[in-house]
């Protein structure tokens, strides 16, 4: 059974960083496009960044673009998301995928098979 597990999430001051993590287990991670969506209190949930199985081809929402980074290592079955430059408003539970199809469209929910739990980041002003 394939688990996904995220790491990292807390509480930072605006203009600060924090890096999530999402370990992939149960599965073959090498295989999978990975993706970071995000769910702010009151709104649906949102695309923020993908990445394929590669590990190149990353991009990202508009909203955090030139802020945020994805890699992932597949040694260690771990996509991460560095978000710098943060703000009040990326605060929100955020979400690992895995899409282990190969399919396009990385950016909506629907491609992907497995989720996390999610982790919380907030963002104070």
């Amino acid at each position: 059974q394939v688990q996904l597990v995220e790491s990292g999430g807390g509480l930072v001051q605006a203009g600060g960083s924090l890096r999530v993590s999402c370990l992939v287990s149960g599965g073959t991670f090498s295989n999978y496009a990975m993706g970071w969506f995000r769910q702010a209190p009151g709104k649906e949930r949102e695309f923020v960044s993908a990445i394929n199985w590669r590990g190149l081809s990353p991009f990202y929402a508009q909203t955090v673009k030139g802020r945020f980074t994805i890699t992932r290592d597949s040694a260690k079955n771990t996509v991460y998301l560095q978000m710098n430059s943060l703000k009040p408003e990326d605060t929100a539970v955020y979400y690992c995928a895995a899409n282990p199809w190969g399919l396009s469209g990385l950016s909506t929910q629907s491609a992907y098979k497995y989720w996390g739990q999610g982790t919380q980041v907030t963002v104070s002003s």
